[in-house]
């Protein structure tokens, strides 16, 4: 499934793949399930939305400076991606960023997964292989020394497990977007 959003992003959000009944379904990651409610609905409190929610394709949902895109490019088999799945995608999000490389800036990186997805990525598109890798955490921040690749910002996933649970709270959420745009922001 192809990334949405600007080809001149100044931020991506790295997501895990499409759920089964939501961005498989729709053809839109995020799009159409619980996840993408409160994915959208932070991007419209920070600005990055023109709507709080998107339930299919061609519902009138714009990106502001953000493109979403995914780590597995299909709905993994319980919707738990594995690192084979991600290996044999890594072509398409590579090329997704390369073609985002004039303007990315910073990219939020939706749980483990997601950060782990980004340090083949980072190697394939910048020629960068930082060791030992960064630790994942929710506000975790990774700067690439005096290289032009964008800086790597985690947060917890926005599944139900996360958001039901309290783990990641729409206050958490909002906090590291508004990070990610002071990251985007910085020259």
């Amino acid at each position: 499934m192809p990334g949405f959003g600007p080809p001149d992003a100044r931020i991506g959000i790295l997501g895990l793949a499409p759920a089964a009944h939501g961005g498989n379904r729709t053809g839109r990651v995020f799009t159409g399930d619980r996840s993408g409610d409160v994915l959208f609905a932070a991007l419209y409190r920070a600005g990055l939305a023109n709507q709080p929610t998107s339930v299919r394709a061609g519902d009138g949902l714009a990106l502001t400076g953000t493109r979403i895109f995914a780590a597995v490019r299909c709905a993994p088999p319980d919707n738990a991606p594995t690192p084979a799945e991600r290996d044999t995608c890594a072509p398409w999000l590579h090329r997704e960023v390369q073609l985002l490389r004039p303007t990315l800036r910073v990219v939020l990186a939706l749980g483990g997964f997601a950060w782990n997805a980004y340090w083949p990525m980072l190697k394939a598109v910048y020629g960068l292989a930082p060791r030992p890798r960064p630790a994942f955490g929710h506000a975790a921040e990774w700067r690439p020394a005096g290289a032009e690749a964008p800086m790597l910002l985690g947060c917890y996933h926005v599944s139900q497990q996360n958001t039901f649970t309290g783990r990641l709270t729409p206050g958490m959420l909002d906090a590291v977007l508004k990070r990610a745009k002071e990251l985007a922001d910085q020259d």
